[in-house]
């Protein structure tokens, strides 16, 4: 951010003739220093799966960090994650012991609410859920105590290095991104989400027949996403064959719900696109 300025303050002249008012010394302009924002910033080499937002935890999401963040929250390190360990309690009586339960890593759940409803929808399936808006994060952990959810884990921090330190090769059995920030502005496309270099990464951690989910109501960013994604050697597009009337993209799956902000785009006229790409 911009430093201090020094300015140099010099003593006005006085005009010592009685018969003339003295003059007023002129007033010292300190310079304007603007708040540095993103569009400053040049564009970092690595990838950054987030962007801080403003906003402003509630009483309710409070008290939530609180009773339930010793439990649900799971912090940052820098060395593989032991899932069995990370979701001990999950299981219930009846699951085999050899048998490992399914997760899925969602990278930016916003308030929780679609993460919350897959989660209770797919109770036989382990969700590892990564946000770094706090609001956001004490928004799920109070939906999950509403809902007596006990298979998600939350980690709030910053996705990519996730990916890289605590996900092991062929870990995951999906991953979900929904409606990552579109970048609207051709200038700042260079910044959104969805890029070869992660998607390279999401696709070596996800096990054979593992999938991924995008999903986006931006037009140009729905055709990248399915340009990045066809890309990958890794992953075959699951709509091709099924639905060629699709053009690439995929029916939206039963699992992922209709937000309020999707119905009131839908609503509107502005269209919604999935993308489900398959580990081959």
């Amino acid at each position: 951010m911009g430093g201090a300025v020094a300015v140099s303050l010099q003593s006005a002249p006085v005009n010592d003739s009685p018969t003339t008012s003295p003059k007023a010394p002129e007033p010292v302009r300190t310079p304007r220093i603007r708040p540095q924002s993103l569009a400053d910033v040049a564009f970092p080499k690595t990838i950054k799966s987030f962007v801080r937002r403003a906003g402003r935890t509630t009483t309710g999401q409070t008290k939530a960090f609180a009773e339930l963040g010793p439990k649900f929250l799971l912090p940052y390190q820098p060395a593989p994650l032991d899932f069995a360990a990370a979701f001990a309690d999950v299981a219930g009586a009846d699951d085999m012991a050899d048998i490992k339960r399914p997760t899925v890593l969602e990278i930016g759940f916003g308030m929780g609410e679609a993460t919350a409803h897959i989660a209770a929808l797919l109770p036989g399936t382990n969700f590892l859920c990564c946000e770094v808006h706090e609001p956001g994060v004490g928004a799920l952990l109070k939906r999950i105590g509403e809902q007596n959810l006990r298979n998600i884990r939350i980690c709030a921090h910053d996705a990519v290095e996730v990916i890289d330190h605590m996900l092991p090769l062929q870990s995951l059995a999906g991953v979900h991104l929904f409606f990552p920030d579109p970048w609207h502005k051709k200038k700042h496309n260079k910044r959104r989400l969805i890029q070869a270099p992660l998607i390279a990464k999401l696709a070596a951690r996800l096990q054979l027949g593992g999938y991924i989910h995008c999903a986006t109501d931006w037009q140009p960013y729905a055709e990248q996403i399915l340009e990045v994604l066809s890309a990958e050697p890794l992953l075959k597009n699951t709509a091709r064959a099924e639905h060629p009337d699709l053009l690439g993209y995929a029916p939206k799956p039963h699992y992922r719900p209709l937000t309020k902000f999707e119905n009131r785009g839908i609503k509107l006229g502005h269209g919604v696109w999935d993308l489900v790409f398959e580990r081959i």
